[in-house]
């Protein structure tokens, strides 16, 4: 399936990000929520909807490594290598915050910071025009199965989220595998 989105629905998405709103939107998998991982309110929101508790953290998914550099410094070059072998794609790692610049309701009750460089059109036309991270959770409440098309959104959430994306999912039969940076394990396949 295509991934393209007209770039006035980029320009949307963005312009309600910057607004503390938050957005649904099709991820390489499922369909996911975002909003500004800097607007704590945004944050909130966002766990409310989801019913999700602020200790689990939430992921940051961008367009490019370079959006990640204030998290990178400091990163061994084979570490960073490693990084570099696996983005674009499914992979989200943990990256110890040892600048401690990520604030605490993105990490949740975690030292390090779930993060990916998304190889999905639409998440890195959004990131780019952000010009940053956004927030990448899997659009469903609590317990229940990720939303995978634009109904079951509004199935899930009403008229609750600000921006719903158009797009289509991409390839990937699963969500991305998290792992550990510092360890290289598999948390989540």
């Amino acid at each position: 399936m295509s991934n393209f989105t007209h770039p006035w629905h980029i320009k949307r998405a963005v312009e309600t990000l910057k607004s503390g709103g938050v957005i649904a939107y099709p991820t390489e998998a499922v369909w996911g929520l975002g909003c500004d991982p800097w607007n704590r309110d945004a944050v909130e929101r966002l766990l409310q909807l989801k019913s999700r508790a602020m200790n689990k953290g939430l992921i940051l998914a961008c367009g490019h490594i370079d959006q990640l550099s204030f998290l990178l410094t400091g990163v061994p070059p084979e570490k960073y290598d490693i990084l570099l072998d696996s983005w674009p794609g499914p992979n989200t790692w943990l990256i110890p915050d040892r600048q401690h610049v990520i604030p605490q309701w993105i990490k949740g009750s975690h030292e390090t910071v779930a993060a990916r460089v998304s190889k999905h059109l639409l998440i890195k036309s959004i990131a780019d025009l952000f010009g940053r991270p956004i927030v990448s959770t899997s659009a469903n409440p609590a317990g229940s199965e990720p939303a995978m098309d634009s109904l079951r959104i509004r199935q899930y959430f009403g008229h609750h989220i600000d921006y719903i994306v158009p797009g289509s999912i991409g390839g990937e039969p699963q969500p991305s595998q998290i792992r550990s940076l510092d360890t290289g394990t598999v948390i989540r396949r």
